[in-house]
């Protein structure tokens, strides 16, 4: 199967559109509101691989990174009742993964707060997340061209395929880059991120 097309967002870690992603991850996290845990297990596994991208776009440490991860994890725990539109928690998980994120690749400290046992029994207890993300052989072989791109390619894309609606002031700050390069340095990385794809011949 080819890797997706790069004319327009990068595929998401979790193999489903964009928009089908959020959706799938609002209908599981309205059920675990609702009482049934299964919505929890179901996000985890929805969104745990996207979180790994927008993660790893902060160059932190294996060990940092998945620290980052389980704390937004934790974070949606001890916060989601605030949550008032269940179709808005894959934009606030991966909202609170690149703050953590930013927050951590500033300080020296890396510290792990306790995991709540609620979460705990459904985190991946290793690597698991990561190798979800890449399960797919299309997808993995996307992700492997992008890592072939120059690291202002590499980090950019990897933020702002998962985030629905980019705070560009924000990623500006985060990723040291003018705010109005955002948009014209996200083109130029898609279409080398395309020329690869084509010559690997994955479309």
């Amino acid at each position: 199967m080819a890797a997706s097309r790069a004319t327009g967002r990068v595929a998401t870690g979790a193999g489903a559109p964009p928009d089908r992603l959020w959706v799938d991850a609002g209908h599981a996290f309205e059920r675990w509101l609702g009482g049934d845990p299964a919505g929890l297990d179901e996000l985890v596994r929805l969104m745990t691989p996207v979180l790994w991208h927008v993660v790893r776009a902060y160059r932190l440490p294996q060990e940092a990174a998945e620290d980052v991860v389980q704390t937004t994890w934790l974070a949606l725990v001890r916060r989601r009742t605030t949550i008032a539109d269940p179709a808005a928690v894959g934009g606030w998980l991966t909202t609170t993964a690149r703050r953590e994120s930013w927050r951590v690749a500033k300080s020296d400290q890396h510290v792990m707060p306790a995991a709540d046992e609620e979460l705990a029994a459904r985190l991946p207890a290793d690597r698991s997340a990561e190798a979800d993300a890449v399960e797919n052989d299309s997808r993995s072989r996307l992700w492997h061209a992008v890592d072939a791109l120059p690291e202002r390619c590499r980090r950019l894309l990897r933020v702002v395929a998962f985030e629905r609606r980019p705070d560009y002031q924000a990623l500006a700050s985060d990723l040291d880059m003018p705010i109005g390069s955002i948009g014209p340095t996200r083109g130029r990385c898609l279409a080398k991120l395309r020329v690869a794809l084509v010559q690997a011949g994955e479309i």
